[in-house]
C-alpha cells in the first residue's frame, strides 16, 4: 500500500472534502520533511538545473519546508509559491495520469509551459516525456481527487 506522507506532528491521511480545493492539498514530502528532498524550486526555473537548497533558507508552506539556494529564491517563491512548486503535489506526474501517487527524483523533470513536473526516475521521464501532452491531461483530471483514493 502506498504511504502517504503529511507533516501534522505524524503520519497521516487527509480526510476528503469536496470543498477542497486542488491548491488546498499537502504537497509529498520526505521524512525529514523537506519538499523535493531538500531541492530549490526556483533553481528549475531560473538556473534550468535541479540546486540543493539550504535548510537554512528555508519556507515552511502547504506541510512541508522548502530549501531554496538563496534569500533571493526564497523570497522569489513566497512572493508566489504555486508558481514555482511542482505540479500535481510533487508527486510523480506519470504515476497521478495513471491513478496512482509514486515518490519523485528531483533530477527527473521538466518545465513545461511554466509548471514544473517532477517524475519517479530519469527512466519514467523518458516515458512521460514520449506523451507529456496526454500524460498531463490525464493527470489533472486524476487531481487531487487521487489523494483520497483507498
Amino acid at each position: 500500500m502506498l504511504t502517504r506522507r503529511f507533516l501534522l506532528g505524524a503520519l497521516t491521511a487527509i480526510v476528503f472534502s469536496p470543498a477542497v480545493q486542488a491548491q488546498d492539498v499537502p504537497v509529498y514530502f520526505e521524512a525529514d520533511g523537506a519538499a523535493m528532498a531538500g531541492y530549490d524550486p526556483v533553481s528549475y526555473f531560473e538556473n534550468e538545473v535541479p540546486v540543493l537548497g539550504e535548510p537554512e533558507i528555508a519556507v515552511m508552506w502547504k506541510g512541508a519546508e522548502w530549501h531554496f539556494a538563496s534569500p533571493e529564491h526564497r523570497e522569489m517563491f513566497e512572493s508566489n509559491p504555486r508558481a514555482f512548486a511542482p505540479q500535481f503535489g510533487g508527486y510523480c506526474s506519470y504515476a497521478v495520469a495513471h491513478g496512482v501517487l509514486k515518490s519523485t527524483d528531483p533530477n527527473a523533470w521538466q518545465v513545461v509551459d511554466g509548471r514544473l513536473y517532477l517524475t519517479h526516475s530519469p527512466q519514467v521521464e523518458q516515458i512521460w516525456d514520449q506523451d507529456r501532452g496526454e500524460y498531463i491531461q490525464m493527470a489533472d483530471e486524476n487531481w487531487p481527487a487521487i489523494l483520497y483514493q483507498e
